[in-house]
């Protein structure tokens, strides 16, 4: 019996099966792929820890180098939260076994949640200072990384910040000298600002601006501040980016928000 090729009911059947074999194959591949992308998405992130660091060492190091570097100047991952109190500390390096482990330090996602926790704080108690620290206080779904590294006898701790940018997040990685208050470098990134305006803070001139900057003024916390370009800069300031205003009060505030966390915390644990 001849197939009838131009009824309607051969196109639906046809149709059906291509939708069928097409997403099973597409299916299988993003299986297949999956612990490729994984695997790319964990070294990106190890490559950003090393790089904020700040030293020669890590300087320059590639995604594909950074995981068999990461647990070389990794030596401690240590989770804490808004009050300050360590809720994991490990210093066994990083493996595979760890990934299932979400208050790991490197398993920790900020911009996951600065989206679906802060955020929603800050905007439920907007202008108000001290109901949005006593909520994020009591939260216990606000965590904050600090990876403890070593090179050459020396200590440098990695901390992490998330925020809101003119279009989406920003985040960022501050690499700090032993005194937990000294700026020794930083990386940061973006999803969505404006091509050659607010995304030029992941570009290399704003970034080594916040090298050798502190976040204390005599005992006090004093967070680093993004100012218009051209203006006269004291230690606790740097250049924005023209034409990136929002872009630049995003930077101010997460690292406002987030160091000011650390700071507490550095201060309470001298011992550290």
């Amino acid at each position: 019996m001849a197939i009838n090729r131009d009824s309607n009911v051969y196109t639906i059947v046809f149709a059906t099966i291509m939708v069928i074999v097409v997403g099973g194959i597409l299916a299988f591949l993003s299986m297949s792929l999956k612990p490729m992308q994984q695997a790319n998405v964990t070294n990106e992130k190890m490559q950003n820890i090393l790089q904020s660091i700040g030293i020669e060492e890590t300087d320059g190091v590639t995604r594909q180098e950074a995981g068999a570097k990461f647990n070389e100047f990794v030596k401690r991952r240590v989770t804490i939260d808004f009050g300050g109190n360590i809720v994991s500390d490990k210093t066994a390096a990083y493996t595979e076994a760890d990934r299932a482990d979400k208050l790991d330090a490197f398993n920790i996602n900020l911009r996951k949640e600065y989206s679906r926790f802060v955020k929603p704080i800050m905007n439920q108690h907007k202008g108000d200072a001290a109901a949005i620290e006593a909520a994020l206080k009591a939260s216990k779904d606000v965590h904050f990384p600090i990876f403890v590294c070593e090179s050459n006898g020396e200590t440098f701790y990695v901390l992490s910040a998330s925020g809101k940018g003119l279009w989406d997040d920003i985040w960022g990685y501050i690499g700090v000298k032993a005194d937990a208050t000294t700026i020794n470098g930083t990386v940061f990134d973006h999803k969505g600002e404006t091509p050659g305006l607010g995304s030029k803070i992941t570009e290399d001139w704003f970034q080594n601006q916040f090298i050798d900057k502190s976040i204390v003024e005599g005992e006090a916390f004093s967070p680093i501040e993004v100012l218009k370009p051209g203006k006269e800069k004291n230690n606790h300031q740097v250049d924005g980016i023209s034409g990136a205003t929002f872009t630049g009060v995003g930077v101010d505030e997460m690292l406002e928000r987030n160091m000011s966390v650390y700071y507490n915390f550095f201060k309470t644990n001298k011992e550290f």
